[in-house]
């Protein structure tokens, strides 16, 4: 019992030991920094109004939820918010045009305001040159995902869950 006593209190022993615990707390000293850094990102990114909300399923007010392809998507930029989206609900005025189906517009006024909270950041949008659209609010945590909820004049309220992504430049 001794040899076994004496075997685990060599010195090369704590020079393992502490080799390790040494690596444990860098290891989560990076990623908090990984962390830090990506919310930083974030925040610059819905700050400078140059992202896209990709959309990944939607919530309708009646039914149930339904996942949609990645062709749907919220782009937001300092002039222009364009939309292309799905509806699934109650409309109380049908479209006398097709391509007024879903909520596709583009808004060229709008008010864009950001408010902080403790989990990401909650972005109001109020266009102002569309027929149907009256309020948005973008719900984005600090890891980029995101709720969007689309408030309209003459259809019930819709919502969408998704992620946030950077606006890729056109070539």
């Amino acid at each position: 019992m001794k040899a076994f006593i004496v075997k685990w209190a060599s010195p090369a022993f704590f020079v393992v030991l502490s080799v390790f615990v040494w690596n444990l707390g860098f290891a989560q000293s990076t990623k908090k920094e990984k962390q830090a850094k990506a919310e930083a990102e974030m925040k610059s990114i819905i700050d400078a109004q140059n992202y896209v909300f990709k959309a990944q399923y939607v919530q309708p007010m009646r039914g149930g939820n339904k996942y949609i392809t990645p062709d749907y998507d919220l782009r937001i930029s300092k002039d222009s918010v364009i939309s292309y989206l799905p509806y699934f609900g109650r409309a109380y005025v049908a479209p006398f045009d097709p391509q007024d189906a879903g909520m596709m517009f583009t808004a060229t006024e709008f008010d864009y305001k950001v408010v902080e909270n403790k989990n990401g950041w909650d972005v109001s949008i109020k266009p102002v040159n569309t027929k149907d659209v009256r309020y948005m609010r973008l719900s984005v945590s600090k890891d980029g995902y995101a709720t969007l909820q689309i408030t309209s004049n003459n259809r019930d309220a819709i919502s969408y869950q998704g992620y946030i992504e950077v606006k890729k430049h056109k070539v």
